[in-house]
């Protein structure tokens, strides 16, 4: 156990200032140093986070020996690269979702991780560390609702740095980027596996990149019969829309987030509940932070600290995921009915 931990961060961005805001100050962590392409953005991070030295080159921290965890917060199609240099040297890392943009890409990212002996990976499925979801997780799983029948989820994003997600969509549509988060959270709520998925596609905005699209409706079916529906979009022309919504034969679940109550944001998330075999009403408050970066950072220092601690998510977890969400993308660009193995999550079956 060591007192503090020297951090990397790579990738001086947005979801790279999300995991800094939460993490520069802890009394165990140190920033040793942060990295991006962009020099501007380096010089600027280390100012602001405090951090010891920035550079525009990862690898010069790579035979750091002051440099325990990386933590991945670049573009998706970097993450497999950077992941390898890491795991060769040693390093722990915390990569964000999704892991790579393709399947195979993926794959390799789950079997580096699979081989590494000298380094703990967690995957950012940032969900798994929210108090909210995780209330939820446990209210289901002893029947709150009884048996689960249908999920409804929403992430739709008024996109207006437009810029900004134009480049995303270029490498990965919402149905992966954010959809990992939901698919994870479907399997992870009612310990089955997504065996059917389906849907539609489309672009909303006329300047869409090439071969991409940024509004689906992907529609699935889980082992165990429940029916998940999740809707995704970064447009300019729609609406931000946050729906979590988990019925089951006797009950419901409604999350509403502190920052969409109508009121009482004071006292954190809002969970909504009806007992179906009581017929009760119950509203429970959840302090949580949404995207909590330090706790998530917790997590893979316990995976360091604990031989043998099980993460969440698993490594297992985030291969089923990713296998799950590119079947989706395949199905709804090409409105096909997919149907996938309820043990390897490979694709078995499917027609128009």
């Amino acid at each position: 156990m060591k007192d503090k931990y020297g951090v990397v961060l790579v990738g001086c961005g947005y979801i790279g200032a999300t995991h800094l805001d939460d993490i520069y100050y802890r009394d165990n962590i140190r920033i040793v140093g942060v990295v991006d392409i962009n020099e501007s953005a380096a010089r600027l991070f280390a100012r602001k986070y405090g951090a010891e030295s920035w550079s525009t080159d990862y690898n010069k921290y790579l035979t750091n020996d002051e440099v325990d965890i990386f933590i991945i917060a670049t573009y998706t199609e970097t993450h497999l690269e950077i992941l390898k240099a890491c795991i060769s040297h040693g390093k722990h890392v915390l990569c964000e979702k999704p892991v790579a943009d393709t399947l195979e890409s993926s794959l390799e990212f789950v079997s580096a991780v699979r081989n590494a002996s000298n380094s703990k990976v967690l995957v950012g499925h940032i969900l798994r560390h929210n108090e909210s979801y995780k209330t939820i997780a446990d209210m289901i799983k002893n029947g709150a609702i009884g048996r689960p029948k249908v999920f409804r989820m929403a992430q739709n994003h008024n996109a207006v740095n437009w810029e900004r997600y134009r480049h995303l969509l270029s490498f990965c549509p919402p149905l992966v980027d954010c959809g990992v988060h939901y698919i994870d959270v479907a399997q992870w709520f009612t310990g089955s596996k997504i065996v059917q998925v389906s849907g539609i596609s489309t672009n909303i905005d006329g300047d869409v990149p090439d071969g991409s699209y940024n509004y689906s409706m992907m529609n699935a079916v889980l082992a165990d019969g429940t029916v998940f529906n999740y809707e995704s979009g970064w447009s300019r022309n729609m609406m931000a829309n946050n729906l979590k919504e988990f019925i089951g034969d006797s009950g419901y679940i409604k999350l509403i987030l502190s920052c969409d109550r109508s009121d009482g944001h004071e006292l954190g998330d809002l969970i909504r509940w009806y007992d179906g075999k009581a017929g009760e009403h119950h509203i429970i408050n959840v302090k949580s932070i949404y995207k909590d970066m330090y706790g998530q950072l917790l997590e893979l220092i316990h995976m360091i600290e604990e031989p043998g601690y099980v993460s969440s998510p698993t490594i297992d977890d985030v291969e089923s995921t990713m296998k799950v969400a590119f079947a989706a993308d395949k199905a709804v660009r090409n409105n096909f009915v997919l149907r996938l193995d309820g043990q390897t999550q490979e694709i078995v079956g499917g027609d128009r």
